[in-house]
């Protein structure tokens, strides 16, 4: 659903993470952005006015990590199918990873991707451009040319480095150019192929394991090469306690890092392997107890600056095979947002750590404007009623909208999710009657 029409909601409690504007006020919309905002009705008319009582009012969530699978994939989704999934999740920007067919390597492959989000349009596509020429870990990339072509950053996405020597130089060419380097942190001689946590459950499953020391030991030799190169590094997907230890220490001490979790690290344990659950595989895998409650306590108090969804939609087929075999990945987009809102329900976050979490982190990360629900402000926005509970369908077209249903939340019990999204000012989806 789309529309340009003027919009006033009325009544609705607006959270602003940039500005920590938290109240109940009238919001009016007009030519894709915010123009007033008043606990008074506004003296102007609007074309459409809506009730927001008992709902909040927030920018749309920023995702650093979400695969489109275009190019190269698109018998597991495509732009169409997840541009609609992401507006269903409360998403207005969307990050691509560059671990694409072919890689985002050059900017031909960039201008290939611009395109094909421009055509579908009603969501703001970002792109990491590769480190390495074909992520192989060995020459660097013209990331240069890769800046120049709109790439927001550079990383690796799951493929490891060849050697420090190579990262140095990596982190250098980036520093000069201003770029931050989005780094997954996993040691690929102590991951070791592996699949699943090294511990109990994995253990007596008989599961590759993954120790908690490939994280700790990779985010140690990044941390040491930004105290070399003073670059920008924003660490992805962390996966322990250990790890938001380290971070946190390196902020403590000035560096410029920065990190983020995948929603489903924030409530999925190692636990959730039993039965050989396919859903549950994931890479970084799902770690202990001890890491989930560390990693949420890392959010609350902003050592973690966001969450992301890691969307990574699959086709059936890719969850069938004997566990090790099948491939790792949840299709998250629609979600991120109701989860961090059950991470609310539970007081982990208050309203407006979940808003700054999910759009004012990751524009800081991105270095774009900080988002806000302010006066002049872009109308990239999301409604959300926080009390509505519903259960995730897959099989139900109205409640699941991304080609890949492999998700291990199916079934799930959830209070709270988005009823609308705007992007520059227009409805580009709206809950039906029946959620």
């Amino acid at each position: 659903m789309s529309t340009s029409l003027s919009l006033l909601i009325r009544n609705v409690r607006v959270l602003d993470p940039t500005s920590g504007f938290d109240a109940i006020v009238n919001v009016g919309i007009r030519d894709g952005r915010v123009d007033y905002r008043d606990v008074a009705a506004p003296a102007a008319t609007y074309d459409q006015t809506l009730d927001g009582s008992g709902r909040w009012l927030m920018p749309a969530a920023i995702d650093l990590a979400a695969r489109f699978r275009e190019p190269g994939e698109t018998h597991k989704a495509d732009f169409v199918s997840e541009t609609g999934a992401a507006q269903a999740g409360g998403i207005g920007c969307v990050v691509l990873p560059p671990d694409t067919s072919p890689v985002i390597d050059s900017p031909a492959v960039v201008d290939r991707i611009r395109i094909k989000a421009e055509a579908v349009g009603g969501i703001d596509v970002q792109i990491l451009g590769a480190l390495t020429q074909g992520l192989k870990g060995e020459a660097l990339a013209s990331m240069s040319a890769l800046k120049r072509a709109g790439c927001v950053g550079f990383s690796q996405a799951l493929a490891p480095m060849r050697s420090a020597l190579v990262a140095r130089r990596a982190l250098e060419y980036a520093d000069g150019l201003g770029a931050t380097v989005h780094v997954f942190a996993q040691d690929a001689d102590l991951a070791n192929g592996g699949c699943a946590h090294e511990g109990p459950v994995g253990t007596r499953l008989g599961l590759a394991p993954i120790p908690v020391a490939a994280e700790v030991a990779a985010i140690r030799l990044w941390i040491s090469l930004v105290e070399d190169t003073g670059a920008r590094v924003h660490f992805c997907r962390l996966s322990t306690a250990s790890g938001a230890t380290l971070i946190e220490s390196a902020q403590a001490r000035g560096l410029p890092v920065s990190a983020d979790v995948a929603a489903h690290q924030l409530f999925m344990t190692e636990a959730d392997l039993e039965g050989f659950d396919a859903m549950a595989h994931v890479i970084p895998p799902l770690r202990a107890l001890r890491d989930r409650d560390g990693l949420r306590e890392a959010l609350k108090r902003g050592v973690i600056g966001t969450v992301c969804s890691d969307h990574q939609p699959h086709e059936p087929d890719a969850k069938v095979n004997p566990f090790p075999l099948t491939e790792p990945g949840i299709a998250g987009l629609e979600t991120l947002l109701p989860l961090v809102l059950q991470l609310v329900h539970e007081q982990v976050l208050t309203p407006l750590q979940a808003a700054a979490r999910l759009s004012l982190g990751p524009a800081l990360v991105l270095g774009r404007a900080e988002p806000g629900v302010s006066p002049g402000a872009s109308a990239d926005l999301v409604l959300i009623d926080p009390e509505i509970e519903w259960t995730l369908d897959t099989a139900d077209a109205t409640r699941w909208h991304s080609r890949g249903r492999n998700t291990p939340f199916a079934g799930r019990r959830f209070r709270g999710r988005p009823v609308m999204t705007l992007y520059a000012g227009q409805i580009v989806w709206q809950a039906p009657t029946t959620i």
